[in-house]
């Protein structure tokens, strides 16, 4: 269906792809498995029009194809669902879907019964429960990833490339999306599915290729390879996951949270009811829970970032706090690492310098003005620190990968020198060997004394890294473990239970 033959690609002299070759086969499923910033997202914007200005030939159904946009390669057949989202926030589920390719009727007028009737198809199909008209906006970031699948189905696409598709979606997501993938491969289309999540691909891929600093190392089928096979290949040594061992002695109290609530705006329903915990100095503090039970809320609310629908008593260091703000909450000592990187944490359009010192401006300026010095060795400290893969601080963030973005976001916060840390899914599209740096570097903030609080959705990694564990469903907390004592059983009870 489709070739990639000695492709290359430069980003500001530096290789991000170098004599990168691959096939795709109609009616099968090749997977494309790499470290962030092996190039598997730039190959992928090679191949559906992002870039035009690569070395090598791309063929399509035999001929040579090198289109100029995105356009151009959705036209041709070629569809493309990213990592990061691209939606445009203020217009609606069917806006967002056939923005550019609008429906008219036989007055030359938008058709937009037909529109509707076609979006309310998909996401039938897709099986999220929300009306047509929703403003992506309101939607939480597995949803939009939904509408983003539902984009790229909309195009009838030949080839169809998925970039982290699962990233935020929940497991029922994920079971009506592999069901969508076997009906797309029964149709004949070729797909291309990049995931960091190896257990995925072993279900639904026939072929992996694997990419290691920009270049094609191997490729074959998955039934002839392992997981364990497949991380050496894509690191090029063995990969042991650090488990936290540093169990907290000192139970120092540093942040107590009594009786939170927060009301949905425009109504008195209650997005999260009578939250109670304490947090230690020195611990990482595990919150797991399905989609819609409140976590992110929660982390917002503890930001300031909900001032006037919230009620709490807080406690920092045993001083009463009421923050009206986040910028408020930042100067007390609480950061916040977001779950949408692109959204609420970096300003793509800026160089990795400028994003790190963002949150920290007023320890950067001498007589009202940034000093380049201070906010240049500030950018060094964390891009050695967290071991940031960037040509240099002067490299835009939106050409860099996305776990090294995330790096960034984490840098940010790190520089707010912050007493309370709180991580948003902090491994988000991260692959297994900067997951391993993560978690490693979290360690290393707890021992020095920092508190921790972790959101994940990954239950081996919420089990790893955590001192002690919550459970929310339905804005409240439904358990608390130790975590020697916690199961993943027990924990995803705990995330189902019929709250009354």
């Amino acid at each position: 269906m489709l070739a990639a033959e000695n492709i290359y690609k430069r980003f500001s002299g530096v290789n991000a792809l170098e004599n990168v070759n691959l096939t795709l086969e109609a009616g099968k499923v090749t997977a494309i498995i790499g470290e962030n910033g092996a190039g598997k997202s730039t190959l992928m914007k090679i191949l559906s029009g992002v870039y035009n200005d690569y070395e090598g030939n791309i063929i399509f159904k035999g001929n040579t194809v090198r289109f100029k946009n995105t356009r151009e390669a959705q036209h041709t057949g070629i569809a493309i669902i990213h990592q990061e989202l691209n939606l445009v926030p203020h217009l609606s589920i069917t806006e967002n879907l056939f923005l550019g390719r609008e429906l008219t009727n036989s007055w030359g007028m938008l058709d937009k019964k037909a529109m509707r009737q076609r979006t309310e198809e998909l996401l039938l199909k897709l099986k999220l429960q929300v009306s047509a008209d929703s403003l992506i906006t309101h939607l939480k970031v597995g949803q939009q990833q939904v509408v983003e699948i539902a984009k790229a189905l909309l195009y009838d696409a030949e080839v169809i490339i998925m970039d982290e598709p699962t990233s935020a979606i929940s497991e029922s997501e994920v079971e009506v999306l592999f069901e969508n993938i076997a009906n797309l491969k029964s149709q004949g289309k070729a797909i291309v599915y990049i995931s960091h999540k190896l257990n995925e691909l072993f279900k639904i891929a026939d072929h992996y290729i694997v990419l290691r600093d920009g270049k094609t190392i191997e490729s074959g089928k998955m039934m002839n390879i392992t997981h364990d096979m497949l991380i050496h290949k894509m690191v090029g040594r063995e990969i042991t996951i650090v488990r936290n061992s540093n169990a907290v002695v000192a139970k120092n109290v540093l942040l107590k949270v009594d009786g939170l609530c927060l009301n949905k705006p425009g109504n008195e329903q209650r997005l999260l009811k009578n939250i109670c915990f304490e947090l230690y100095s020195g611990e990482i503090l595990g919150i797991f829970g399905l989609m819609g039970a409140g976590r992110t809320e929660l982390m917002e609310a503890l930001l300031g970032m909900h001032s006037g629908l919230t009620k709490a008593t807080v406690t920092l260091n045993n001083q009463p706090v009421k923050f009206k703000s986040a910028a408020e909450a930042i100067k007390a000592g609480i950061a916040l690492v977001p779950e949408d990187r692109k959204k609420d944490g970096l300003v793509l359009g800026l160089d990795v310098k400028t994003n790190i010192s963002l949150s920290s401006l007023d320890k950067m300026q001498r007589a009202g003005l940034i000093n380049n010095k201070t906010e240049l060795e500030l950018a060094h400290k964390y891009i050695k620190a967290l071991k940031i893969k960037t040509p240099s601080e002067k490299q835009t963030v939106k050409n860099l990968s996305g776990g090294n973005q995330q790096k960034i976001v984490i840098a940010k916060c790190l520089a707010t020198q912050p007493k309370v840390l709180m991580l948003d899914e902090p491994t988000r599209g991260i692959d297994i060997n900067a997951k391993n740096e993560i978690y490693k570097l979290i360690t290393e903030l707890a021992a020095s004394g920092l508190g921790i609080i972790m959101v994940s959705s990954e239950l081996p990694e919420i089990m790893a890294v955590s001192d002690r564990i919550l459970v929310m469903a339905e804005g409240t907390i439904t358990a608390e473990f130790e975590a020697g004592n916690a199961t993943e059983d027990n924990i995803l009870k705990a995330a189902i239970a019929d709250i009354t």
